[in-house]
């Protein structure tokens, strides 16, 4: 049976998922709009991502016996002023993501859930791969100013993007 605290931090986890979901969606549709629609995949591929890691969540929680409570998710942001802008975003907010994972952790630590914390461990790796691609392609973007040829360039690249299920064939 898994503790109160660790469940209650978990179904926090489990909303902010499907919050970075939908931000994900929204600067997906955001892409579309100004026409990049490698961009707008890359970003439908990390809603992809946010809702896995979501249901993921979700599933041990149930498997550990504890009570899944789904609250309303926040509104996000719908407007940006640029590829780098939105990309700026996604850094914070992928930021944000490894500070509630660690917090996480850190529960798991101090109720001594040594399933939680084995559970964690890849999401604690997941965050380092994510902040660290973020920032490969703002550093990217920067270095073109975010326009021009090389613009649509690093559009076609992530056109190539699709998602693969982390958790395929995964028990919960």
């Amino acid at each position: 049976m898994i503790k109160k605290a660790v469940e209650v931090a978990l179904n926090e986890q489990i909303n902010a998922e499907f919050h970075s979901a939908y931000l994900y969606l929204s600067m997906s549709a955001w892409f579309h709009s100004v026409g990049l629609a490698g961009y707008a995949n890359w970003m439908r591929i990390q809603y992809q991502e946010e809702l896995a890691h979501a249901t993921r969540f979700f599933d041990y929680v149930n498997e550990r016996g504890g009570n899944v409570k789904l609250s309303p998710i926040g509104e996000v942001q719908v407007d940006f002023k640029g590829t780098v802008n939105v990309f700026e975003e996604t850094l914070v907010h992928e930021q944000l993501v490894t500070s509630l994972i660690n917090k996480l952790m850190d529960i798991a630590i101090k109720e001594s859930d040594h399933a939680t914390k084995s559970f964690l461990q890849w999401f604690v790796d997941e965050q380092v791969e994510e902040e660290a691609n973020v920032e490969q392609i703002l550093h990217n973007l920067k270095l073109i100013k975010g326009e021009g040829q090389g613009l649509l360039m690093m559009d076609r690249e992530m056109q190539t993007r699709v998602f693969v299920d982390p958790f395929a064939g995964a028990k919960a």
